[in-house]
C-alpha cells in the first residue's frame, strides 16, 4: 500500500514503484488525495471533503510561511489531515508505504492512527522533511542532528519556534512505535537520516528510486530533434524542473555558465537550449544568449522522454536535492548530465564517464563540464544499482526482514 498526496508528484517515484510492484506480480494499491490518472483501478482517490480540508490547510500554510526566508526553500508544518486508518484498503494492507503526504493530506495525528494499526509502516523519504523540524532541505544547517530550534527559515527568530515544536511532534511519533521504518533513495539522505536525532535509532535503509528502462531509453537523436523541429546540426542543451525558479534548482548558475559558453567561439552559434517546466518563458528567453526551445510543463512521459533524447546534454545545477528524477530519466535515455557534486547527484553521475560533477556553486565549472561532455561526445547511462531488478530485490528483502522481525 502506497500513500501519496498526488499520484504523480515527487517525480512520479511512488507511482513508478507501485507500477513496478504490479508488473512483477506483487499486489499493490495507492491511496491519494488527488489522482492525476483516472483509469487505474489500483489508485484510490479521497473524496471532496478531504480536498476541502487540504485547501484550508494550504491557506493556513501560506499564512504561517508568509514571512519565511524563501532562499531556504519550503517549510511544512502540517495542521489538517485525513484519517486514512478507517479505509478498508489501509486495514487490509500488509505493509504501508508513506511517501510525500503533506499539502493537507496527512498530519501527525493521521500518521499516528495509521501506526496504531500495528502494521509495518515505511516512510519513504523524498527529501529531508522526515528528519528535520519542518524544512525540506537544511542546506548547511546541522541543528536536526540534535534538536531543531530558531530555524534559519523562520521570521521572527525564536528559540521554541515551529521547527522546535514540529521536531518534538516527530520525536513523539517516531519513539512511540516500533513498527516504523525509513527508506532513503540516496546515499546522502541515508547518511543524513543516520545523523538526525529523530531517526538515528530507527531502522533506516538505502533503496534508490525506480525507473522504467523499457520506456526511458535511447533512440536516434536526429529523429528526436526533427520531431521537436530542431535543426539536427544544433547541439541541444536541456534543463528541466517542476519549478524553474525554485531556490533549489540553481537557475542563476545555469545562466552564468551559458553566457560563458556563448563567449566561447566554438559554441557561440550552434547551440539550442531546450527548457521544460513551470516558468515565465519570455523572462527565461531574455536571460539566455542562445536559441530557445521552450516546452512548458510536460505532463506526459512520452514528451519528457522525447525531450531527453533530443538533447545532447542535460544540466542539473541543483543546490539541494535528494535524487533528482530529471537526472535518472536523462541518463536512462543515454543523455549525459552535468550537475553539482551535492546531495544524491553523485550516486548517479560518474564524473567524466556518464556526465560531469562540477564544484558546488561554481558556474565556471558547469561551463567546463558542458565543454567536456560535448567535445568528448559523452554518453549517459545509469549505474547498475539503478537496475529495476536490483531495486525490487531490495524492497523484497526489506519486506522479508520486516515479516521476520
Amino acid at each position: 500500500m502506497h500513500i501519496q498526496t498526488v499520484s504523480e508528484s515527487t517525480g512520479r517515484a511512488p507511482l513508478r514503484l507501485h507500477r513496478a510492484f504490479l508488473q512483477n506480480g506483487m499486489d499493490s494499491l495507492m491511496v491519494t488525495l488527488r489522482a492525476s490518472i483516472n483509469d487505474d483501478k489500483k489508485i484510490k482517490q479521497q473524496g471532496a471533503k478531504a480536498k476541502i480540508v487540504a485547501l484550508f490547510d494550504h491557506h493556513i500554510q501560506v499564512y504561517l510561511n508568509r514571512k519565511n526566508r524563501i532562499e531556504f526553500g519550503a517549510f511544512s508544518y502540517p495542521i489538517l489531515g485525513a484519517d486514512l486508518s478507517r479505509r478498508a484498503e489501509i486495514k487490509d494492507a500488509d505493509i504501508i508505504y508513506i511517501h510525500w503526504v503533506l499539502g493537507g493530506f496527512l498530519n501527525f495525528r493521521s500518521m499516528r492512527e495509521i501506526a496504531k494499526l500495528g502494521k509495518p509502516v515505511i516512510f519513504f523519504m523524498h527529501d529531508m522533511w522526515n528528519i528535520t523540524g519542518g524544512c525540506h532541505h537544511s542546506f548547511t544547517c546541522q541543528k536536526y542532528t540534535e534538536h531543531c530550534y530558531n530555524c534559519q527559515m523562520l521570521v521572527p527568530e525564536r528559540e521554541k519556534d515551529r521547527s522546535f515544536k514540529e521536531f518534538e511532534k516527530k520525536l513523539k511519533l517516531y519513539n512511540g512505535f516500533n513498527n516504523l521504518y525509513f527508506v532513503a533513495p540516496s546515499k546522502w539522505l541515508y547518511d543524513c537520516a543516520r545523523q538526525s536525532e529523530l531517526t538515528r535509532q530507527k531502522p533506516i535503509y538505502y533503496i534508490p528510486n525506480i525507473i522504467d528502462h523499457s520506456f526511458f531509453k535511447p533512440f536516434d537523436k536526429n529523429i528526436a530533434k526533427k520531431i521537436l523541429n530542431i535543426d539536427v546540426s544544433e547541439k541541444v542543451i536541456a534543463f528541466g524542473s517542476v519549478s524553474i525558479n525554485s531556490p533549489y534548482k540553481g537557475w542563476k548558475f545555469l545562466k552564468e555558465s551559458l553566457y560563458l559558453l556563448h563567449n566561447d567561439k566554438n559554441f557561440a552559434s550552434n547551440v539550442t537550449v531546450l527548457i521544460f517546466g513551470n516558468g515565465h518563458s519570455q523572462d527565461i528567453a531574455e536571460s539566455i544568449p542562445f536559441k530557445i526551445k521552450f516546452m512548458g510543463f510536460l505532463r506526459d512521459e512520452y514528451s519528457t522522454m522525447l525531450s531527453y533524447n533530443a538533447a545532447d546534454l542535460f544540466i542539473a545545477p541543483s543546490l539541494a536535492d535528494n535524487l533528482p528524477t530529471t537526472i535518472l530519466e536523462s541518463l536512462s535515455c543515454g543523455t549525459p548530465v552535468v550537475g553539482f557534486d551535492v546531495g544524491g547527484i553523485p550516486d548517479m553521475i560518474k564524473d567524466k564517464e556518464n556526465g560531469y560533477l562540477a564544484k558546488y556553486k561554481d558556474a565556471y565549472d558547469i561551463y567546463e563540464g558542458i565543454k567536456f561532455c560535448l567535445e568528448n561526445n559523452l554518453k549517459g547511462y545509469l549505474p547498475s544499482e539503478f537496475d529495476e531488478e536490483a531495486i525490487l530485490e531490495k524492497h523484497c528483502n526489506l519486506h522479508k526482514m520486516i515479516k521476520n522481525t
